[in-house]
This record gives C-alpha cells, structure tokens and sequence, in this order.
C-alpha cells in the first residue's frame, strides 16, 4: 500500500524539481571608464544543463565593443537519465496501481504478474540508484560550472588590474538539491518494496512449502528414533518381569490331568525315598 502511495508522488517531485528547473546568476564589470561598465551581466540556465549553449553577452572595457560568452561544460546526460528514470517509474506506478486495484484476479493468474512486478521492482531499484547518483554528481558539477566567481574567469576585462569584477549573486539550487534527495528516497522505496512483492511471487510460496515439508519429516524421523529407542529399551529391560510371569505361570494350581501325573511323580519319589535308606540300612 505504501508503495502505491508513495511512489507516484516521488517520482512526481523528483523529475518536477529536476526537469522544470531554471535559475539564473549575476556579476559586474566596473570598467575604468564608467560609460563601458555592465554592472548587470545577467546569465540564465535550465534544465537540461547544457552549459555550453548558455550564451551571454560582457562588455570588453574597450570602448562599446562587447564580447559574446558561453558557459563550460555539458551536464544534460545525467539530468535527463534522472528525468527519465523518474518519468518512467510514474507511469508504471500509476499502472501497477490501476492493475491492484481492478485487476488482481488476472495479476495472479498463472503466478506471472507477481514474478513481472518483481523484476521490473528490482530493475527500477538499480535504475534509481544509478540515477540519483549520476544526477548528483553531475549536480555537483553545474554548481561549479555556475559559480560566478569562476564565469569571471571567462570575461576577458575581469583580466585588467584596472576593471573591478564581483559576482552579484548565484544560481538557486535549493530544488536540485531537492531532487537528488527525492532520487533517493525513491531508491530506498522501491528497494524496500522488493521483498513484499517477493512474497507474492511462486519462488516464496514453494520455498515456504519446501522448508516446513523438511521440518515435519525431521520431526517424524525424530519421533520415530525416539520410539524406536523407547520399544528397545522396554525390550531390554522388560525382560525380567517377563520371566518372573511365566515363573509365577509355573507356580499356578496344574489342572486336573496335571495333579495326577505329579501326585504319581510324588508318590514314586516318596516310595523311593522311603526304601532307599532301609535297602541300604540292610545291606549294612
């Protein structure tokens, strides 16, 4: 949901901050001779920051002639990769968006819409990165092509010891430096949004399938080891009671066959007994 919200509306104040930029600068040029003086060399810059067409107009301090200037420098290849990082990410927001909300049933169907967005979420993820930290070097770059101080450099009068040269004032670059930070900040949003549209790809559900299938069958294997261990040592240790069991088997009342096979047994052993000793006593 933060996603839904949010994106669009970075993406929005990232490439409006960068790609409706304008600013401009100024410096003096007092000439000895005050009639030849511009105390108001106004220079105008925007977006796409190619510096080299930026053309402005100084006096040379040598009578009416003037000399035509231009800026240093071309930075437009990474403004406008950031600009259209930032378009593109808006567009497939407001798309992702509409198919959320009104179409889900076919985002789900066959698993394919959730492993699209996955892709796109972690291409746009690197596209930001790369973007933002091009777009801030090179911004970094504008502000010192822009200083006055170093567009003084560029007039040829600012040369004489005799012409007196100051920077007005600078360029504004309060909303650059606003859209480096949304740059990033749409980064780290879409970068945080890969693992919640992970989570609804095929490659999170079979893996959440996959690893509690291990788990219950290390658990069964478990169980069954322990029970295993548990019939073993019951086997082992049983056996006593056992044998006690059959002995006190053996010390139950015989049935009726068995009580005359062992009073005949008994009587016979008695008899043998009794002549036994007087057989021998009559032998003495």
């Amino acid at each position: 949901m933060c996603m839904v919200i949010f994106a669009p509306l970075f993406a929005i104040f990232a490439f409006a901050t960068c790609g409706g930029y304008s600013g401009e600068l100024r410096v003096s040029v007092d000439c000895a001779n005050k009639t030849q003086s511009d105390l108001r060399v106004d220079i105008a810059i925007s977006y796409p920051f190619r510096l080299y067409q930026v053309n402005f107009d100084a006096p040379t301090c040598e009578g009416k002639r003037r000399e035509k200037l231009s800026l240093l420098g071309d930075f437009s290849s990474s403004a406008e990769f950031f600009v259209t990082i930032a378009v593109f990410a808006f567009l497939y927001s407001l798309a992702a968006t509409v198919v959320y909300i009104f179409y889900q049933n076919k985002y789900r169907e066959n698993n394919r819409g959730p492993l699209i967005d996955f892709i796109v979420t972690v291409v746009f993820s690197f596209l930001w990165l790369v973007s933002s930290s091009g777009w801030a070097k090179g911004l970094s770059d504008v502000k010192v092509a822009t200083d006055p101080d170093e567009v003084l450099l560029l007039i040829s009068a600012c040369k004489q010891q005799t012409t007196k040269c100051t920077s007005v004032r600078g360029p504004v670059m309060s909303s650059l430096n606003t859209s480096v930070v949304f740059g990033f900040l749409n980064f780290i949003l879409w970068a945080g949004n890969i693992w919640f549209v992970f989570k609804e790809t095929g490659w999170h559900a079979s893996g959440v399938q996959r690893y509690p299938h291990e788990t219950t069958e290390k658990q069964s294997s478990s169980y069954n080891q322990s029970l295993n261990q548990g019939v073993y040592s019951q086997d082992n240790y049983g056996q006593t009671p056992g044998f006690n069991q059959q002995q006190g088997g053996y010390g139950q009342q015989p049935s009726l066959g068995q009580t005359g096979g062992l009073g005949q047994q008994n009587y016979n052993q008695a008899q043998y007994n009794q002549t036994g000793p007087t057989a021998f006593g009559n032998q003495i």
